[in-house]
């Protein structure tokens, strides 16, 4: 391998600039969550004009997605990109919880029927109207609960939605792509703490410490950039192949090797 120097010299310009791409996009973009205000607001606005037009598909992941511009936070200097996904399995999955939870509350209250049973401040009135007999008297009693079938439409219109956020540019496809292939490294740490033992460092000093973290933040990043550029592969090719994928990627690599011949020449 007589370009080997040039190999490690293109490898750390791949490191660098996945780095920066890893570094800016984990810093800018995340998931909606806890915003339910905003997030129902953004839906509304684009609700019906994408979830079953084909150009609005995002394949590889079986939704559809749409972007709108807009401000996050009222200090905003600047625009945030909103990327509003909808998925038909995902609404199946949602309204099927939301519509069990509904049930269960139904037959509590129902087993509680006649009883002297107070509800009063629990969950169970957002989704029903408890109705009472002889209220705050002595012979006070639950009678039934009307379901607020309102609420409950209200809440399964918004089933099948989630929004991720981002600071750069993007469309929704984009976005959701870098959003994957953060997880799926974040998996990848997580498996190696639970199979490598990695959850304490076993290291004597900062610098050893500092070291091992460089490395595996290092590995982090090249794993990244090597899942984004397979999953590139993948679009391109007519079907997907079984070493389309990192850990068969890395098996590959594994096959180089640097050989001394006698003469010194590499």
């Amino acid at each position: 391998m007589r370009n080997y120097p040039v190999f490690l010299r293109l490898l750390g310009r791949c490191i660098a600039r996945s780095f920066s791409l890893v570094a800016r996009f984990i810093g800018s973009q995340h998931m909606m969550k806890g915003m339910k205000s905003l997030a129902k607001e953004l839906i509304l606005q684009v609700k019906g004009t994408f979830e079953d037009k084909r150009e609005y598909n995002i394949r590889d992941y079986g939704v559809n997605g749409k972007t709108v511009k807009g401000r996050l936070y009222a200090s905003d200097e600047r625009d945030r990109y909103f990327h509003i996904y909808y998925s038909d399995h995902r609404k199946a999955h949602e309204r099927d919880a939301v519509e069990t939870r509904i049930n269960r509350i139904s037959d509590f209250l129902q087993s509680h029927e006649g009883t002297r049973i107070d509800l009063s401040g629990s969950a169970f009135s957002k989704y029903f109207d408890l109705i009472y007999y002889h209220r705050g008297k002595s012979d006070e009693c639950f009678e039934y609960g009307r379901e607020r079938t309102d609420v409950v439409n209200r809440e399964i219109a918004f089933c099948g939605y989630f929004i991720i956020i981002t600071s750069e540019k993007m469309n929704a496809e984009e976005a959701l792509d870098l959003y994957k292939s953060r997880d799926a490294s974040e998996k990848l740490f997580r498996e190696d703490k639970a199979y490598l033992d990695n959850r304490s460092m076993r290291v004597s000093s900062e610098t050893a410490l500092r070291s091992k973290i460089l490395i595996e933040f290092t590995a982090l990043i090249i794993r990244n950039r090597m899942h984004l550029l397979l999953k590139k592969r993948i679009a391109e090719s007519s079907s997907k192949q079984n070493y389309f994928t990192v850990p068969a990627a890395v098996r590959e690599l594994e096959k180089i090797e640097m050989i001394r011949q006698p003469d010194s020449k590499r």
